[in-house]
């Protein structure tokens, strides 16, 4: 072998290094999704504010596989405020859900608990208004809790389970740690960080940076 084969192979060995190297930072991390203020509404309450048989029409498809945002929006009206032109969710749920920020919450005058979605029991209530009427929830204003969406390969990857809790690094102008992240592991799921705009802003994060899961605070 000459030396130039020595060196060729040598070379082949440092960049193909290199590129596992950057491969395997690439599945360590996850991409973080800022969610704003947004709706879910049941069948009835579409047919209440929009009209009977009213079908909500998808604008964006969003991370999460058969999930999307519509064109359609509702103001949010609380005891001090209201928020106007907050975006409804698809597909329709079985249950009404409105998830804001706590900066949100002050503005109308509310008080809601941090809360997994579908998390409803004990949660306070809210107005809201359509082009075609207004309804007035008995429950389902949250904060939504921080957490990641993956599937079960994802989860066997990262050596976590459904309902773990782990902290997050975030890197950036404003580096620090997200504690208490839930994860939440479903056969249709894409990796996903979500957190809302009070986090997003707290941390100078973008859509689809990418961050690190740091350690289990506890299974």
């Amino acid at each position: 072998m000459t030396y130039q084969n020595i060196q060729e192979e040598q070379l082949i060995e440092i960049v193909t290094q290199a590129v596992l190297k950057e491969l395997q930072k690439k599945t360590d991390d996850i991409p973080v999704g800022i969610s704003v203020r947004h709706i879910h509404l049941t069948r009835s309450d579409v047919d209440w504010l929009f009209g009977r048989n009213y079908q909500l029409t998808p604008k964006k498809a969003l991370s999460q596989p058969g999930q999307y945002a519509c064109e359609e929006c509702l103001d949010v009206i609380g005891p001090k405020g209201e928020l106007k032109k907050v975006r409804i969710l698809g597909p329709e749920r079985s249950s009404a859900q409105v998830e804001l920020s706590q900066t949100d919450l002050r503005t109308i005058g509310l008080t809601a608990p941090v809360r997994s979605s579908g998390d409803l029991d004990g949660t306070p209530g809210v107005r809201l208004r359509g082009p075609n009427g207004e309804i007035t929830l008995s429950k389902g204003v949250i904060i939504a809790d921080r957490h990641i969406h993956m599937t079960p390969e994802d989860a066997l990857r990262f050596g976590v389970k459904d309902g773990d809790r782990v902290s997050v690094e975030v890197g950036g102008i404003k580096p620090g740690i997200m504690g208490n992240v839930l994860i939440r592991v479903s056969e249709t799921s894409a990796l996903d960080m979500h957190i809302d705009t009070d986090d997003g802003n707290a941390f100078m994060l973008s859509q689809g940076q990418r961050l690190r899961i740091l350690k289990q605070t506890n299974r």
